[in-house]
């Protein structure tokens, strides 16, 4: 198995902009940072001539980090580094569900909720939407895009109501008390982050994935 080529990360707006050796160092620079602008190169070469010149003389396409063997997948580069990714895991249905949220590009662990018994997945997708809202909220960071591979949940969120067959009882009260604040948040905030659909088939499982498939 041969190795990785080093590439070269040009990072012209960022926290602090430069030459970085790592797409893990990269991404600290531009995760958070409205309008990042970088790009990876070959050499450190063309790194630093692109730095000189600038991104407008410079190829706009924002790249990302190689994920190994071509799978025929579209690439990484259409995700928007700028974002967080959630995603909930329930246990049978209705049956133990929790969600949470991570760093698309890092899948550093932002938050984790639950798990609470007799939810469904859906439910848990809605949750964690509203939660990636109410926390970019009090970051003030508008700019950052939340990615759900539910477009269930996602319709939920923009209509601000949920629609569920699942009856309440005594063991999921509590999960009936989350939706009921969730739901009064939509209603009494307002928010511009973007909120979009993770394409799986073409990007790959979710980054906050449960992996318990």
């Amino acid at each position: 198995m041969g190795s990785t080529k080093q590439k070269f990360y040009v990072v012209w707006q960022g926290h602090k902009p430069g030459i970085y050796h790592s797409w893990e160092d990269c991404q600290k620079q531009t995760f958070g940072f409205p309008n990042a602008r970088f790009k990876a190169y070959a050499s450190i070469h063309e790194a630093k001539l692109a730095f000189e010149v600038g991104p407008d003389k410079s190829t706009p396409k924002i790249t990302g980090p190689s994920k190994g063997k071509n799978t025929g997948a579209q690439s990484t580069s259409r995700i928007n580094p700028v974002s967080i990714a959630v995603d909930a895991a329930c246990s049978g249905n209705p049956g133990m569900m929790e969600y949470r949220g991570v760093e698309t590009i890092s899948k550093k662990e932002l938050f984790r909720i639950g798990p609470y018994p007799q939810g469904t997945n859906n439910i848990g997708e809605f949750l964690a939407i509203v939660h990636a809202l109410a926390y970019l909220q009090k970051l003030n960071r508008p700019d950052i895009i939340i990615y759900s591979d539910s477009q269930t949940a996602i319709s939920w969120v923009k209509n601000k109501k949920l629609k569920t067959t699942l009856q309440q009882n005594h063991a999921n009260a509590f999960i009936f008390e989350l939706i009921d604040r969730a739901v009064q948040w939509l209603h009494t905030n307002t928010w511009r982050n973007t909120i979009l659909k993770w394409e799986t088939e073409h990007w790959g499982e979710n980054p906050a994935d449960f992996d318990r498939k």
